[in-house]
């Protein structure tokens, strides 16, 4: 179950964002309060660039909405004016191994497929197995792009 991000969520992702595991891949450590409610914050605004829309969800457990999770979406139009979708996803580790980050990322795809988002992409430490699972099951596909030591997964 996905709900639209919201300032006032910062307060419950705290806990779900406070495992420093999580940020093994991608850096940084577990925000506070403050933090989390400023990048909330920027979030929310709109991008500077005009070619770019951010949508921003977080993942609740259907059985008792719990949250669990973030998935981010950044949109691109690109010159041609097709429209290309980089996705990102965290599942906070106490509900890791148990699907939740394959079926978000599933439904993710789906649903920007489904609006006409021509080209769905991720990029993942080459390093991180895991999250290779998640895009796979997403319908993603390594390609032989890097970019800081990320592998460019993309829809086929």
């Amino acid at each position: 179950m996905l709900s639209v991000l919201r300032l006032e969520d910062a307060e419950e992702m705290v806990s779900v964002l406070d495992d420093e595991g999580l940020y093994e891949f991608i850096g940084g450590v577990p925000p506070s309060l403050k933090e989390l409610r400023s990048r909330y914050e920027h979030f929310l605004a709109r991008p500077e660039r005009t070619h770019e829309t951010w949508l921003n969800w977080i993942v609740r457990r259907a059985s008792d909405t719990v949250a669990i999770g973030t998935l981010q979406a950044t949109l691109v139009t690109t010159a041609s004016g097709q429209a290309v979708a980089e996705v990102s996803w965290v599942i906070g580790t106490r509900w890791h191994k148990q699907g939740f980050a394959s079926e978000a990322a599933r439904a993710l795809v789906g649903w920007l497929r489904e609006r006409g988002i021509a080209e769905v992409c991720a990029h993942i430490d080459a390093c991180h197995h895991a999250s290779a699972v998640v895009a796979d099951r997403a319908g993603l596909h390594a390609t032989a792009g890097r970019r800081d030591g990320e592998v460019l997964w993309r829809t086929g």
